[in-house]
């Protein structure tokens, strides 16, 4: 027997055991109620999801068409047959019009049985179809966001290249102490929070190959703590323990920002009434069998809520892609999915601790990294790398290409520069002694950075080259640049890094 709960619209008690029976002969195993009256409909449309409602066309209180209504406002796709003993042929079109699905003559009852699988069946496939135009159209506006993000990236780190340079510059020529140097140092803290947040739209759009460094988990907390305070909303408590002198570890930022977003907000939605929420950092080292991560020096992640917790069952199965306890539209499932694959991914392990009414607290253990040289950038400016080796500028935005020019120049570089690539040709021959390197835009009018390289190294075999982008790393792909295997510099860029990477790609062999 195939289970059915059916929702009757019926005044008549003797009429619906009789459509009961014709179910049940028809291999349904039905769960019923019986409503009469407009406010009992919309109580039991409330209490359950029913698979059907049969409703006859003529109550005293209530007829087919508002009934029909009440339904269709509650549940779109919800099968919905009119089961009448008294309907004319002109009465049935208008009910199939206005949205029912079909119509039985009480005294054809055996017609019940196969409608309503009928009904049932085509309900599924609409159900469906809706959501995959649903899920469709949420692609195209991911895909959109995720174009518009990598041209809006392009400009931003461009300007944002400008802005961190000359800002360089200027402090490199600002003693400490003086008059202007701490509106310099706003300026560049404000430029740099600027390129983590496009790096941020970046990877939320998944549309940059994220790459991991050696950083700080203590500074990554801070740097993100303001965007959490807002997620969580006033009637929860953040606190934040780092542990003093906490190792470094290697990960992606946008990839360990994305983990504390979505373990922050899966904490939010189980404190709906407020709470407090921690997030601490701590060194540990681990012996065999201690936990159950392999032996190792860790940096421990730590999430704690005082929301309602999780039994057994429910922990078991957290990080099960699709699986979540949130009602339906209100969760994908994927958070913690997500969660979980950022940290394998970045060589960790994760734990989940939880009981109902007790809280829940997320351990993510990532192990430690000797090496810290490759950090981020500093707080202070650097003196730019020096040298004295001809370079060729070739940039279409004239902020970026001035300010290339003058932190080469400062850095002991001769400098030639063109806004693109047929300029860069014409100022490769005009100039009589050797071209070291090509400092290139990948993206460019009328000529790309690639097709460039290829004109220039066929008079000049020994061009080293240095490309420059601020576009996604997607976009950069289709003009073939990573698979050439030449060096790489992401805008923005500060007056030492470029230098810094500049020097290293005139000294290799």
């Amino acid at each position: 027997m195939r289970p059915l709960r059916v929702l009757f619209v019926e005044d008549s008690a003797a009429d619906a055991e009789l459509m009961l029976r014709a179910l049940k002969a028809g291999g349904f195993d039905p769960v019923h109620e019986r409503v009469e009256t407009a406010a009992a409909l919309r109580a039991a449309l409330e209490g359950i999801t029913w698979d059907v409602v049969l409703s006859d066309y003529y109550l005293p209180e209530l007829e087919a068409p508002a009934a029909l209504a009440l339904v269709r406002e509650r549940a779109p796709d919800m099968p919905f047959l009119v089961v009448s003993g008294s309907m004319g042929e002109d009465t049935a079109v208008a009910a199939m019009k206005a949205g029912a699905t079909d119509y039985i003559m009480k005294d054809r009852l055996q017609r019940l049985a196969p409608a309503v699988e009928r009904a049932i069946e085509e309900a599924a496939v609409r159900h469906d179809r809706r959501r995959l135009e649903q899920q469709l159209l949420a692609s195209q506006r991911l895909e959109a966001v995720g174009r518009l993000a990598g041209g809006v990236a392009h400009d931003f780190n461009n300007v944002l290249t400008a802005v961190l340079g000359s800002t360089e510059l200027l402090l490199l020529d600002t003693p400490p102490g003086a008059a202007k140097r701490e509106e310099l140092e706003i300026i560049r803290e404000a430029a740099t929070h600027a390129q983590d947040l496009i790096r941020q739209l970046l990877a939320f759009s998944s549309r940059q190959a994220l790459k991991p460094v050696v950083l700080d988990v203590n500074h990554l907390v801070k740097n993100v703590g303001k965007m959490l305070r807002r997620l969580i909303g006033e009637n929860i408590e953040l606190t934040t323990e780092p542990a003093p002198d906490v190792d470094s570890v290697c990960a992606d930022p946008g990839q360990l920002e994305q983990v504390l977003v979505n373990l922050v907000v899966n904490a939010r939605d189980a404190m709906p009434q407020g709470g407090r929420l921690t997030i601490a950092t701590s060194n540990l080292a681990v012996a065999a069998g201690a936990v159950p991560v392999p032996p190792g020096r860790y940096v421990v992640l730590r999430v704690t809520d005082t929301g309602t917790g999780m039994d057994a069952a429910t922990v078991e199965r957290a990080f099960e892609p699709f699986f979540t306890t949130k009602p339906r539209g209100k969760g994908s499932g994927l958070g913690l999915a997500t969660v979980y694959g950022i940290v394998r991914q970045s060589g960790g392990h994760i734990e989940v601790e939880s009981m109902p009414g007790a809280g829940t607290t997320f351990r993510i253990y990532l192990p430690r990294v000797e090496d810290v040289a490759e950090q981020g950038a500093a707080s202070t400016a650097a003196a730019p790398a020096r040298g004295a080796e001809t370079v060729l500028v070739v940039e279409d935005d004239e902020r970026v290409r001035a300010l290339a020019r003058k932190a080469l120049e400062q850095a002991g570089y001769r400098v030639l520069v063109a806004a693109g690539g047929k300029e860069a040709l014409a100022a490769a021959e005009g100039h009589d002694g050797p071209i070291d390197l090509l400092m290139t835009d990948v993206v460019m009018p009328e000529m790309n950075g690639r097709t460039l390289t290829r004109r220039l190294t066929q008079r000049h075999p020994d061009l080293k080259v240095l490309y420059m982008s601020g576009y996604s790393d997607e976009d950069i792909a289709q003009h073939g640049v990573f698979e050439t295997g030449t060096a790489f510099i992401k805008k923005p860029f500060t007056p030492s890094v470029l230098t810094k990477k500049l020097r290293e790609v005139l000294d290799e062999t």
